[in-house]
């Protein structure tokens, strides 16, 4: 049996780096105390959600990697702990603008890193206008806690990502987020379809997901948005064993038997009954472009 004891934690930020850091160290050591090896902490922690407007000024946000002094504080965090850390940081690799993810094992070593493969465009999460597409294809860790499959919030809308990480060996899929209102559409509330996308992800891989959002207002000159927090923990069928309210900072925590979950996996046979010769269409650009080929 390979009891896990994952956890998410949910903060509203400010654009006080320190401050940010120094309230996230109190709820990595809350979740460490509540035995969790596994923490999985929001999207671009280390300030404002600068993606609101588009300001080339934000662009300074962004350091390279090595060095990087948030990685190094995260890397003696995760040593401390014992808990495996995953970080979202505002990366510059030469002239090149990334959302990355960096892994942190449990004993502080840097496993790699992930660059966000689906970058989002619309009002108040103008995220294009920053980051190029992720490079690095989707990342598959192999942890103290297990073999954790990484993406960063938008990616979280797209299965073929989950189901990819998952035939890579994920164990645990893990979606850093920040997440809120629509500018455009004031009374659109996103906050359960975005969970039920997810639940969709656990389900359908028999295989558990974490999602970290933030939470409060953040103002850009081009408007504000409200994240809804409402972090949370699914087991492999689909089902919220924890989850966080819309508005307050907290850790949550659920525990995963990581063997029973495989041969869950294995029971179900949904990845022996794969029919990969039948998922061509998933290689089209478009659906216009499918419906186009088969009228044909």
């Amino acid at each position: 049996m390979r009891q896990l004891i994952a956890a998410a934690v949910q903060i509203s930020c400010t654009d006080d780096t320190e401050a940010n850091l120094e309230k996230l160290e109190l709820h990595v050591r809350e979740a460490a105390r509540r035995g969790a090896r596994l923490v999985v902490l929001q999207e671009l922690f280390e300030g404002l959600y600068f993606c609101i407007d588009e300001d080339r000024r934000h662009d300074a946000r962004a350091r390279p990697l090595a060095g990087h002094p948030t990685i190094e504080r995260m890397s003696a965090l995760a040593r401390e702990t014992g808990a495996v850390l995953p970080v979202s940081l505002f990366e510059r690799d030469g002239s090149r603008l990334f959302n990355t993810l960096v892994m942190i094992d449990a004993d502080g070593k840097v496993l790699g890193h992930y660059r966000k493969s689906h970058i989002p465009d619309s009002p108040g999460y103008c995220e294009k206008f920053y980051f190029a597409d992720g490079d690095t294809g989707f990342r598959v860790f192999e942890t103290a806690a297990g073999r954790i499959g990484t993406g960063v919030c938008w990616d979280q809308w797209f299965p073929e990502a989950a189901r990819a990480m998952v035939l890579a060996g994920a164990e645990v899929l893990i979606y850093p987020t920040a997440i809120g209102s629509e500018p455009s559409y004031p009374g659109w509330d996103s906050r359960d379809h975005w969970q039920r996308v997810m639940q969709g992800h656990a389900g359908a891989n028999l295989t558990p997901v974490i999602a970290a959002n933030r939470v409060g207002a953040e103002k850009g000159d081009a408007g504000e948005v409200v994240f809804y927090g409402s972090s949370f923990i699914a087991d492999h069928t689909g089902a919220k064993l924890a989850e966080a309210d819309r508005v307050g900072e907290c850790v949550i925590t659920a525990a995963l038997d990581l063997d029973e979950i495989a041969s869950a996996r294995r029971g179900w046979g949904v990845f022996r009954d794969r029919r990969s010769d039948l998922y061509g269409a998933l290689m089209e650009p478009t659906p216009e472009r499918l419906l186009a080929r088969n009228a044909t």
